[in-house]
């Protein structure tokens, strides 16, 4: 069976990213990365998720993003409690870049050839690597960059939520069966996985259950 490295976060998306890769009949190998975000609460559903969905493996890779800071979720900076212009501080500086090279990585190893993303370029927050230009310039670059990609079949990175509305992602999980009272989304979330409501990442995926028609399972503090 082919194989595929799922970025998994813990939040809704990548959730349904990796329901629709087990979908189409994918031994899917399931990915965090550890990067120095606020809080260990997605990182826990992640772990909780993958083997709920199928994942027929998790890790987790560590990576100090804190060490850089630049953004809201790696430094001591405040969670902007609404949305601005421009790219907001919750931006973190290389994050998908960085994920995306830990995944290519593990698929060299694996003897994978599909890497698979939960970005999204509709309700998102103006993140420059949720664009579909970036997906397909790593595509590229990953095809140029690895053994895997010079000598073998050919990468392909996947982000098939990219065109989804967030109420889009909420009826295609429903579907798949995915429990998305396990997800967690927001930005600032509590040890417990309690979302604090008001944050960017809260604000569109409360949005996105409403759009839908659905009860959201968010607990917030």
């Amino acid at each position: 069976m082919a194989k595929a490295v799922v970025l998994v976060s813990g939040g809704m998306d990548s959730a349904v990213t990796l329901a629709l890769a087990r979908e189409q009949g994918l031994d899917c190998y399931a990915l965090s990365v550890a990067y120095g975000q606020r809080h260990s609460a997605e990182l826990d559903a992640a772990r909780q998720l993958a083997p709920s969905l199928g994942a027929v493996a998790y890790k987790q890779v560590a990576v100090d993003l804190r060490a850089i800071g630049g953004s809201a979720l790696t430094d001591d900076i405040e969670v902007p409690q609404q949305g601005g212009t421009g790219i907001p501080v919750t931006y973190v500086p290389a994050r998908n870049t960085i994920m995306l090279s830990i995944a290519l990585g593990w698929a060299e190893v694996l003897g994978a050839y599909e890497l698979h993303c939960g970005v999204n370029a509709v309700d998102y927050s103006g993140y420059p690597d949720c664009r579909p230009e970036f997906v397909a310039a790593f595509e590229q670059l990953a095809n140029l960059a690895t053994k895997a990609g010079v000598e073998g079949m050919g990468l392909r990175v996947c982000a098939p939520l990219m065109a989804m509305s967030k109420a889009d992602i909420v009826h295609e999980g429903l579907r798949l069966g995915v429990d998305f009272s396990m997800t967690v989304s927001c930005y600032q979330a509590d040890i417990q996985g309690r979302a604090c409501g008001h944050c960017d990442a809260c604000r569109l995926r409360a949005q996105g259950f409403q759009q839908a028609g659905v009860d959201d399972p968010t607990r917030y503090c």
